[in-house]
């Protein structure tokens, strides 16, 4: 039986949800590490509202799993959110806003709760 709070899916969407929350979690991660190697100082890089001033204590991929875990969201939400940040860092670059270590798990934050509202919302 199921305990409160706990999502009950069938082993085939549970599997959908795996493979799609492993795929972005190594997207994201190979993404981070890219733009760590090649981007400013985290002490020179401007502030903003994705960015943090230390890298958060948990993992990428530890991170997007426990979104997955609590959210109870569709995958097809995961997908639209990778959408939705690939078009944000598209129109941004004039902003120097990039998906680095210290602004992974905000900005995977903010465009899930995006996809949610507009993929699940009722």
């Amino acid at each position: 039986m199921a305990e409160a709070g706990e999502l009950v899916v069938s082993g085939a969407q549970q599997d959908d949800m795996l493979r799609v929350v492993a795929a972005l979690a190594g997207i994201l991660e190979r993404v981070a590490e890219r733009n760590d190697a090649v981007g400013t100082p985290a002490e020179a890089a401007p502030a903003s509202a994705f960015r943090a001033t230390t890298k958060p204590g948990i993992s990428v991929r530890a991170y997007v799993a426990r979104i997955a875990r609590f959210a109870g969201c569709s995958p097809a939400c995961y997908v639209v959110a990778y959408i939705y940040l690939d078009r944000l860092l598209q129109r941004a670059r004039r902003f120097a806003l990039a998906v680095d270590s210290y602004s992974v798990h905000r900005l995977l934050i903010t465009t899930v709760l995006a996809a949610v509202k507009f993929m699940d919302d009722v």
